[in-house]
């Protein structure tokens, strides 16, 4: 598992689709406690900030658009080594607000370079989340088993039961 792995699928999944409409968890009490819980502040400022990578790192995922807007983000980060016994933790330095938003980016970046081509879109067009797929031949194609995978094999039955 990559460091703030979970961070990075809660910010990437905090846009579901409810009934056919896109939502945006990050909005309201639910939104500051999504980023309370890794330990932000839910400042207004703050909410912006991982909505905005939220939405790049969409574009990026789905529609393989440049990376180089994520710079704007990430810009003001900065990671210095904290040396202990038991080796070199690096320490992120970043305005208060923009510290969750950065760390997602940076788990972003993680995943892609140690679990390459394992972070993708639900393969059910009617959903928006995202998952990372752990699985020995990688090939997860689905965010959740139980509700997309389910629902997209139901639904591949049934056509083939149409045409026999």
């Amino acid at each position: 598992m990559v460091h703030d792995e979970d961070l990075l699928l809660a910010v990437l999944n905090s846009a579901p689709v409810v009934d056919g409409t896109q939502t945006d968890a990050l909005q309201g009490a639910g939104g500051s406690e999504l980023v309370e819980r890794f330990g932000g502040t839910g400042s207004a400022e703050e909410m912006f900030c991982v909505r905005q990578v939220r939405d790049l790192l969409h574009e990026v995922i789905r529609d393989g658009v440049d990376v180089t807007e994520l710079t704007s983000i990430v810009s003001s980060a900065a990671l210095t080594p904290q040396v202990t016994a038991t080796g070199i933790a690096w320490e992120l330095q970043a305005p208060p607000d923009e510290r969750l938003a950065i760390r997602a980016a940076l788990a972003w970046s993680d995943v892609i370079q140690k679990l390459p081509g394992r972070l993708r879109a639900c393969a059910n067009t009617e959903c928006n989340l995202f998952l990372i797929d752990h699985s020995r031949p990688g090939s997860a194609r689905w965010c959740s088993m139980a509700t997309c995978g389910n629902r997209m094999k139901a639904r591949s039955h049934a056509r083939r039961q149409r045409t026999a």
